[in-house]
This record gives C-alpha cells, structure tokens and sequence, in this order.
C-alpha cells in the first residue's frame, strides 16, 4: 500500500476531511505523511497599487499557514502516523507545481487533496487546484470531494 502520503493543508474543511482520509490510510499501512502548506498571492486588493504585498500582509500569511500546519500536525500525532509540515511562501508559484514539486522531493508514492467539487462559472472562474495538482502531479492523486448538505423542501 501507500508509504509515503503528501497531504496539501490549507485549513479548509475539504482539506480537513482529505487529511483525515490520508491519516486513516498511512496509519493502517504503517505509512507516513508529509503535511504542506502553499502560501499564495491574494486578490489586487491585499496588494499595493503596483502589485507587491506589505510586509504585514505576506507575515500575517504565513503566520496563519503556519498555523494550519502546526493543527494538522497535532492531528496527524493523535492519529498515531508519522508526519512532518513545509511551508511553502515563493510567491508567483502556482500551487499545481509546488505540490508536484514537494512530492518528488518527499519522494512520495500518494498526494491526497481535497476538492470542492465546483462546476460551471465557479469552476471556470476560481480554476481548479486539485485539477491542476492530477495534471501535474508525479505519482496518483487521491482527491478527497466535499459534500454539501442539500436542503430538502417539504
């Protein structure tokens, strides 16, 4: 079975529910996780008029990545599974390449991630990023989807 899992984290709870995925699957083959956390450019808004971000900004972000890595882990030693985090803050790289990137390093046999499931115009607008990781990811993609409730009408 699978050894050696990368998780991508970004506190979401589709990505909460994929780590939990992987956890099960490690611990039950005697496997280890790799936890990463990819910071990435904010909207215009966040920048400054001629597109770079204030020094608050990238710190407060990586401040909060390292923190969704800090609880994943702890989840990940609950869970009794090996595990180690990265954090990654190059900026201008696509989230697509740097997973790729992790799990060659790592050497990993699995990515497991999580998606939203968007379609139509969300999906168009907001890209994929467990689409681009499949496309360009070295090993199998796990991908982990998230439910929403549907409202039932009486």
């Amino acid at each position: 079975m699978y050894q050696r899992i990368l998780i991508p984290v970004d506190g979401s709870e589709t990505a909460t529910k994929a780590m939990v995925a992987a956890l099960q699957m490690a611990r039950d083959s005697g496997g280890q996780v790799h936890l990463v956390h990819v910071v990435e450019g904010m909207t215009p808004l966040a920048a400054d008029p001629y597109g770079a971000y204030s020094g608050e900004v990238i710190e407060i972000m990586r401040q909060s990545g390292s923190k969704i890595l800090e609880d994943a882990l702890v989840v990940a030693k609950a869970a009794g599974v090996p595990a180690d985090t990265e954090l990654f803050d190059n900026f201008g790289e696509r989230l697509a390449e740097v997973v790729a990137d992790a799990a060659t390093r790592f050497k990993a046999d699995l990515i497991v991630v999580g998606t939203h499931g968007r379609r139509g115009l969300g999906r168009m607008m907001l890209g994929s990023g467990a689409e681009q990781i499949i496309r360009l990811a070295p090993v199998p993609v796990l991908v982990i989807r998230h439910n929403e409730k549907k409202e039932v009408s009486a």
